[in-house]
């Protein structure tokens, strides 16, 4: 288990950022967050989880935000030092087919999930040193995407991409660079994606083939992930072979995903094509 000293978390108020964070708290790292607000509830719980007094701290900072991104990132080196590890949490996701999205809500969730992305790695890479660790969170919709995820899937093959880039860049100096791909998680995100009117019913249907991971296998295996030095982690057995599937038999998986949008089509009375 490596010993992460300091460790900056954006996303760090609630589901895989929250969860990241107690962990590595309860393992005596000392925590920079970074969200647009901390509730009292994940404050209580960081206070229980952290081994000594003043382990960890919260900046609100808008990652869409450039200089208050910088601004953020440089409070939590002066107050704590260079960060040894980085994972970047903060996302936002919208389930609507691409008639029902306008070009405002797309570029909202590419600004928070993709611009995001690369305002977080430019503002703390400077700081990084050679053995320490980005992580970009992406998605299992950055490798495949779904139905209903034009704005969502985008995004997050955008932020696989940048992955490629910054690890073609930073790995060769020292700094490790992890893209992590997790399938659905139990996060509060998922839970308001799937409350009445926020989904679309094909797009969920094609979600269970990837399977479905609680909030505490996930940060568990993205940890173990991370630890371990991975490049892409993805932290479900199901979700690995789905991502094979796709990558390495496309034929194969989108003639399934084919049929199961036709059935599900037909099941919800709209034409099939």
């Amino acid at each position: 288990m490596t010993h992460w000293n300091h460790v900056l978390v954006t996303g760090g108020a609630s589901g895989l950022g929250l969860g990241c964070a107690l962990r590595l708290l309860r393992r005596g790292s000392r925590i920079s967050l970074l969200d647009l607000a901390l509730g009292d509830a994940a404050r209580q719980q960081l206070d229980a989880a952290a081994v000594h007094p003043e382990q960890w701290a919260f900046a609100s900072a808008d990652v869409t935000d450039e200089a208050a991104t910088q601004a953020a990132v440089q409070a939590a080196v002066a107050r704590f030092g260079p960060p040894d590890l980085v994972i970047h949490c903060a996302g936002i996701l919208i389930n609507r087919a691409v008639a029902d999205t306008s070009g405002q809500a797309f570029r909202r969730v590419v600004d928070v999930n993709l611009n995001g992305s690369f305002h977080v790695a430019a503002a703390v890479l400077p700081h990084m040193r050679p053995g320490s660790r980005l992580a970009l969170v992406a998605s299992m919709a950055g490798l495949t995407s779904n139905y209903a995820y034009a704005a969502y899937g985008a995004s997050k093959f955008g932020v696989v991409g940048l992955a490629h880039t910054l690890r073609y860049e930073y790995q060769p100096l020292g700094i490790g660079i992890s893209c992590i791909c997790p399938p659905e998680v139990q996060t509060p995100m998922v839970a308001s994606e799937r409350s009445p009117g926020n989904f679309n019913a094909i797009s969920l249907a094609l979600k269970d083939h990837a399977g479905s991971m609680t909030a505490d296998a996930a940060v568990d295996a993205m940890l173990a992930g991370l630890d371990a030095g991975r490049w892409m982690v993805i932290p479900s057995l199901q979700a690995r072979l789905v991502a094979a599937v796709a990558r390495h038999l496309p034929g194969l998986f989108f003639a399934f995903t084919d049929l199961l949008v036709r059935r599900e089509m037909r099941k919800h009375g709209m034409a099939p094509f």
